[in-house]
């Protein structure tokens, strides 16, 4: 497996992740309609010309799942039982076609599972960061690890 189980993870520690895609018009098209978002925002570029950002907007959603979906080959990839929730889910700069972003990941803590006696609970605090080095999204991930195999 690549992905850590429970055990390896540990707190504070923070991961760079090695994967970096450059976002383009045909990805925040495509994903804001198979979603079913027809914001004018993302999709229309006559619309997106009269706004402050005097192009399309790339998909939020897509940014995220892009941050987290960077940090899979690192943390979880099959040694994860899936994701509990997220929290503090931010975009404090917009991403537009033809950014190139990576990510980050720090574990911000971890717990025995109550229910679960081979899992554990580990929190993510993922970073997304574009080309210049800005901050364009960032969220608290929590996920059931799978502890390691008894031998």
């Amino acid at each position: 497996m690549a992905g850590l189980y429970y055990e390896e993870f540990e707190v504070g520690h923070v991961f760079e992740h090695p994967l970096s895609r450059t976002v383009t018009e045909y990805d925040n098209i495509s994903f804001s309609l198979m979603t079913l978002n027809p914001q004018p925002l993302h999709i229309d570029n006559h619309f997106s010309e009269q706004t402050e950002w005097g192009k399309p907007l790339f998909n939020s959603l897509y940014t995220l799942a892009i941050m987290i979906g960077m940090s899979v080959q690192d943390t979880t990839l099959g040694t994860t039982i899936g994701n509990l929730g997220m929290s503090d889910v931010k975009f404090p700069k917009p991403v537009f076609a033809g950014d190139t972003l990576r990510a980050t990941t720090r574990i911000v803590s971890k717990r025995e599972s109550a229910s679960r006696p081979t899992a554990g609970i580990v929190e993510f605090e993922h970073t997304c960061l574009n080309q210049r080095g800005e901050v364009v999204a960032s969220c608290r991930r929590m996920g059931l690890m799978h502890k390691r195999p008894a031998a």
